[in-house]
């Protein structure tokens, strides 16, 4: 297993060989990995994305039938400030952007409840456009990993970015989210099982089985 110190001495490009490693040992563990949420087309997609904040996808994914079908019964987390917002930003797609969906990263920030992370989902996944957001398990796996000391979700983004190639941005924002999930967990990660453990400082990890 790597230490922490050979971590703190390792170059830029020895990170970033080391994190092209652990995608591709993390591809070949999961290459089921995708988006958990469904939707049929990116209207969809960022509707869903906006709700799935303080919520679980399991729960978002319950939602949205009946929310698409404009039969809402269900309830999420925020409820009302998501209700307030998707509301804005529907209106705002039907004025302003003539009923499409903006497909530049920046134009969908400036939507209501739209934010970097969101809009960097939805550009990736809908219009194929390269982009690593961060979310919680991207961003605590990163920091275990020592690929990142960074807190900040746009900072750790900016220095995973630098780290691989373009093509792989949107690859490693899922594996690394599946890997979060499935093995790296919060509270107790699994790394008698994990696939990448001799690559990993396990920085931040006091338990661990």
């Amino acid at each position: 297993m790597i230490n922490a110190s050979a971590v703190a001495r390792e170059s830029k490009a020895d990170r970033a060989r080391r994190f092209a490693e652990i995608v591709r040992r993390l591809e070949k563990e999961m290459p089921e990995a995708k988006i958990a949420l469904s939707y049929e087309d990116e209207l969809q997609l960022l509707v869903s994305v906006m709700l799935s904040a303080q919520s679980t996808d399991v729960v978002v994914n319950q939602v949205t039938p009946a929310l698409f079908a404009r039969y809402p019964t269900k309830r999420v987390g925020l409820w009302r400030a998501k209700a307030k917002n998707l509301h804005q930003t529907m209106t705002r797609i039907a004025r302003d952007h003539h009923g499409h969906l903006p497909r530049k990263r920046e134009e969908l920030c400036e939507l209501p409840g739209v934010g970097w992370k969101t809009a960097g989902v939805v550009v990736n996944h809908a219009f194929g456009t390269p982009a690593l957001p961060v979310d919680t398990h991207v961003g605590r796996v990163s920091r275990r990993l020592g690929l990142t000391r960074e807190e900040d979700p746009r900072k750790v983004e900016d220095e995973l970015s630098a780290l691989l190639r373009e093509r792989l941005w949107g690859r490693a924002h899922q594996l690394l989210i599946w890997h979060g999930r499935r093995t790296c967990e919060s509270r107790r990660p699994h790394c008698s099982r994990c696939v990448v453990r001799d690559l990993c400082p396990r920085r931040g990890v006091r338990e661990s089985d």
